[in-house]
């Protein structure tokens, strides 16, 4: 059986962003994993069957530590002579491509799943476009996640147009409908979750669900809600998702509102974020860049409407006014007054979220990703 390899950053992506994946191409390749050292890397074994070994790098900027990356990725390969060596995220990305490519694997594949490097500036966003471009230069594919990131490629003139596919419909996994349902969340969880975070069944419940950081648009988010909040006494705001200061901190003020005022729960990260989603109404997702984000997905199959920002991924996935929201990025103004329609018209609401799941089954669901990717994977075999 020929070898694939798949590769994240840190261990939590490799569990997460391809859960199940790995299983159901183990019945077709001997399938390993490699990610940064971790407890999430033996979860990956206990869920996924697959091989793992673990592989130290980084997520910021550090050359010596990321030659050393290389360098163990390379003799990794020698070892074990992949057929298919398959990256996601950055950092992984231009290590695992340059170590396939000094190794001799001949099918180099890296999934492009949003890019960092779009709000940089300056000498720190000339870097990265040379980063990006070594990483597509050493893939013998790349595979952006969604139709936006695919132009964004072309336009800078990352790599030759004949190189970048989309798969499917994008999407780097797909969504399980099964498991993201309402239906599977009881209403003992649900009604005990509410208690715990103090919620009335009469209030409105906004939900963010991913890094609270700057990128994901928590500032304008929380100064949103934080006017809203003065008109309106029924609505909570839950911010479900780990902070990253040492990454890309929130403003203070932004810490100040989310410590003081009182209809604001920030939980931390959540391993099943279904009973979240079930007690909330509105999904609001204002990121400023995304390849093409999960949580869209599951919030979507879970029959909530999503408020989402303009950029690709979120503007494939939500039909504005169909089965959530548009806003431009980076606007108060817009994300308060999208907020406010949500509250304000509970007919179209409900219209919107009659439509968010069904379009979810039939363009996202996840074997149909997967099979998508298997037929990619296949047709390397007469090359």
């Amino acid at each position: 059986m020929k070898k694939l390899i798949r590769i994240t950053t840190i261990p939590t992506s490799l569990r997460t962003l391809l859960r199940g994946q790995l299983r159901f191409m183990s019945q077709y390749y001997e399938v390993i994993g490699i990610a940064s050292n971790g407890d999430a890397l033996n979860e990956v074994i206990q869920n996924e069957g697959v091989r793992v070994h673990a592989i130290e790098m980084t997520r910021i900027i550090s050359p010596l530590s990321d030659l050393k990356s290389v360098f163990n990725l390379y003799r990794f390969f020698k070892k074990e002579k992949p057929f298919i060596v398959h990256t996601h995220t950055p950092k992984a990305g231009i290590a695992g491509m340059l170590a396939a490519k000094l190794a001799g694997i001949p099918h180099r594949i890296h999934t492009v799943a949003g890019m960092p490097l779009l709000e940089e500036t300056g000498i720190k966003r000339m870097l990265l476009d040379w980063v990006e471009k070594r990483t597509y230069a050493y893939a013998t594919e790349v595979w952006p996640n969604s139709k936006g990131l695919k132009e964004i490629i072309i336009k800078y003139n990352y790599t030759r147009p004949d190189k970048v596919k989309v798969i499917g419909n994008g999407s780097s996994n797909g969504i399980d409908v099964h498991h993201y349902n309402t239906a599977k969340v009881s209403t003992y969880d649900a009604d005990s979750l509410r208690q715990k975070l103090k919620i009335k069944s009469s209030d409105f419940i906004f939900i963010f669900i991913g890094r609270i950081v700057q990128d994901k648009g928590i500032n304008e988010l929380v100064e949103a809600f934080d006017q809203l909040s003065k008109a309106h006494h029924d609505i909570k705001l839950i911010l479900v998702g780990p902070h990253e200061n040492h990454l890309d901190p929130l403003r203070d003020d932004t810490e100040a509102k989310i410590n003081s005022n009182p209809n604001i729960s920030a939980v931390g990260a959540i391993k099943d974020i279904r009973p979240y989603v079930t007690i909330s109404n509105v999904l609001t997702f204002p990121s400023y860049r995304e390849g093409f984000p999960n949580v869209v997905l599951q919030a979507s199959s879970m029959e909530r409407p999503c408020i989402v920002s303009n950029i690709n991924g979120c503007n494939e996935i939500i039909k504005d006014g169909f089965n959530g929201l548009i806003i431009p990025p980076k606007d108060v103004n817009a994300l308060r007054e999208a907020m406010e329609f949500c509250l304000k018209n509970p007919e179209e609401l409900q219209k919107m979220a009659n439509n968010a799941r069904p379009n979810i089954v039939k363009n996202y669901e996840q074997e149909y990703i997967w099979n998508a990717i298997l037929a990619e994977y296949k047709s390397l075999d007469d090359q």
